[in-house]
């Protein structure tokens, strides 16, 4: 893999405030939707009472360890590390006129830390979570208002974090809001598909805005949008499926050409029309929609397969995404599908249709670790799976494909997205916390980081190619 792989390769790893904080009323935080979703994001939608609590509550305890962390990241080597802003730090309840100083300096503590070891943040504005105080009195995305909310906090970050940050993404996996609507744009599960879309149109609407603010504020920055890279193949060579999985192809990347290109696609007005979805979109909607995008980042788990006749099959569940089996391929112990080569056709497809520089912001292994006798984690099994990426990520690379870095998810141990646990572990570093919050909370290092440090001070030269 020598040479293949940019000089300056932004290698690191991916978090999310509210997988990884904790503290989350601590220095005046205001509740977040991933707060009443104490299950994860397939769970129930439960209101906070007086003396209950959850695993998120306290998660990894980020918020007062992430000294000790980042140290660890620095030791892996990294040059980027991936987070997000909690949006409810900054505006507790969302609509407020003035944000919260607490909230702004924990931020500014933790990009001043990350800078002592050269470490480059790339933030995330919303990641899968935003004030519930938006929901509750505005209806969340639903609301035109909320356009506005979310700009405001933009321009305060972008102002506040401007000599610290360059790099910035709006949504996370902002596509997945088709799925989870409460995660994504704060709307019931229940919500229909007009009113999903309305939500969604505001979202891309508050995604350009960030986007011209961010260029605005910080010249210099880049700021990016961020799709869940849920790629499908078809079943068979059929002319039907063919034209199936292209049709559930551009669910996703209607997302992608919307923040990319600037307008709403062709084949969104006829899917609008055919369904009965109405969708109101001014003059300066369209006008807003221009101001794209500086490049395309991207989570990748799996890949499924698509039929025109799904009844006869059984699906899979995986990043949020329901797929038909690829039966040419392995799958995790949580039944996601493995599929290295995957990642290279994504990247390939991604570049051929925006051209412009893309950037891997997730990807990764969830697994049950074991701690040997001895107090080592030998997880092999990540290493396989991560390596065999990266060997992939490269074969992009010299395919053409311009991608600017590599932030594997999870870099130590946090709480699942789904299902809010602890035991389906994504990290480089073990935290001591299991899935009932008991635990001290013990960093230790895998068998992987001493790998993964290996892969990032040789630029990937030690990946080994094992086709």
């Amino acid at each position: 893999m020598n040479g293949k792989f940019p000089q300056h390769f932004l290698w690191g790893g991916a978090v999310a405030a509210n997988q990884v904080e904790g503290a989350y009323q601590a220095d005046g935080k205001g509740l977040s939707t991933s707060d009443l979703q104490p299950q994860g994001i397939f769970g129930a939608i439960t209101p906070r009472m007086a003396g209950d609590s959850g695993i998120k509550d306290v998660a990894i305890d980020f918020y007062h360890r992430y000294p000790e962390d980042i140290a660890l990241f620095a030791e892996m080597g990294f040059k980027c590390l991936r987070t997000s802003i909690a949006w409810t730090r900054i505006f507790p309840q969302g609509d407020e006129e003035m944000p919260n100083e607490a909230g702004l300096a924990f931020y500014d503590r933790l990009f001043d830390e990350m800078a002592k070891y050269g470490i480059q943040p790339l933030i995330t504005l919303s990641h899968y979570e935003m004030p519930y105080g938006l929901v509750k009195h505005y209806g969340g995305w639903g609301d035109r208002r909320t356009i506005d909310f979310f700009e405001r906090y933009a321009r305060t970050v972008f102002e506040r974090y401007k000599h610290k940050v360059k790099h910035w993404l709006t949504f996370n996996e902002i596509n997945m809001s088709l799925h989870a609507p409460f995660t994504g744009v704060g709307l019931p599960q229940e919500s229909d598909k007009s009113a999903v879309y309305q939500a969604i149109h505001h979202q891309l609407v508050a995604s350009a805005r960030a986007v011209k603010a961010c260029h605005e504020i910080v010249p210099e920055g880049k700021i990016g949008n961020m799709l869940l890279g849920g790629i499908l193949y078809p079943l068979s060579c059929k002319p039907e499926d063919l034209l199936e999985t292209q049709r559930q192809n551009r669910d996703w990347l209607f997302f992608g050409d919307v923040q990319a290109r600037g307008y709403y696609p062709a084949y969104m007005q006829r899917f609008f029309r055919e369904n009965g979805i109405q969708v109101a979109i001014t003059e300066e909607d369209r006008q807003t929609l221009c101001e794209t995008i500086d490049f395309i980042s991207f989570s990748y788990y799996m890949s499924g397969c698509v039929t025109a006749d799904p009844a006869q099959f059984e699906t899979a569940r995986g990043n949020i995404l329901d797929m038909v089996p690829n039966p040419h391929l392995a799958s995790s112990e949580w039944g996601w599908q493995i599929d290295p080569i995957g990642l290279r056709y994504l990247l390939n497809v991604l570049y051929d249709r925006y051209q412009k520089p893309l950037f891997i912001v997730e990807n990764g292994l969830g697994a049950k670790d074991r701690v040997e006798a001895d107090g080592n984690i030998n997880d092999d099994y990540r290493i396989n799976y991560l390596n065999d990426h990266l060997v992939q990520v490269a074969e992009a690379i010299d395919d053409g494909v311009e991608v600017m870095g590599y932030t594997s998810w999870g870099p130590i141990d946090l709480v699942s997205a789904s299902k809010a646990e602890m035991s389906k572990r994504y990290g480089f570093i073990h935290v001591d916390r299991d899935d009932a919050g008991n635990g001290s909370l013990e960093r230790r290092r895998k068998k992987s980081f001493y790998w993964y440090r290996d892969v990032i001070h040789s630029n990937g030269a030690s990946l080994k190619d094992r086709r």
